[in-house]
């Protein structure tokens, strides 16, 4: 499972450190919680163990995943076909935080560069930038972890890639 002091993700919120074990009693049961302190957050939470898969909590990706996802940032955007209508905001919206919940990735990944085109084309809205936003970090914190390299320069190579 998860050991003390490991880095993990948690779907939307980002990378933290599991910083204890504490045993709860609830009731009849003894149950152990992971206590997730956030890296970039001021924000510390308790996960029961036994829930920690359910819930999405995860290893930080691998090199290679984040070289993946790399290269997925540099594909084009499919275009929609021209007979299918566009896809509105709150309905993409909705898909977009279905996968930014699973805390995959290289789905995260997919929302950015989504996000990224549209605002070639058009303003981004609120929540569109919201999101863009988001993704971004998401994104940064675990490949300048993953690979030890300095946010900033992750930011910049990040938006360098997008097309």
């Amino acid at each position: 499972m998860f050991s003390l002091k490991e880095k993990v993700v948690y779907p939307g919120h980002g990378v933290a450190e599991i910083t204890r074990i504490v045993k709860k009693r609830t009731g009849e049961t003894i149950l152990n919680f992971l206590e997730l302190k956030f890296i970039n957050k001021d924000m510390t939470i308790l996960v029961p163990e036994n829930n920690a898969e359910s819930v999405g909590i995860r290893p930080l990706s691998s090199n290679k995943c984040i070289q993946d996802i790399l290269k997925i940032l540099a594909e084009p955007v499919r275009e929609q076909h021209p007979e299918q209508p566009t896809v509105n905001w709150s309905k993409r919206n909705k898909e977009y935080q279905g996968q930014l919940r699973t805390g995959d990735l290289s789905k995260i990944c997919v929302i950015y560069r989504d996000l990224k085109h549209i605002s070639t084309h058009k303003e981004l809205s609120f929540g569109e930038r919201s999101l863009l936003n988001q993704t971004e970090a998401l994104l940064v914190e675990e490949i300048s972890i993953v690979e030890k390299i300095q946010p900033d320069a992750v930011i910049e190579r990040v938006r360098s890639l997008v097309p």
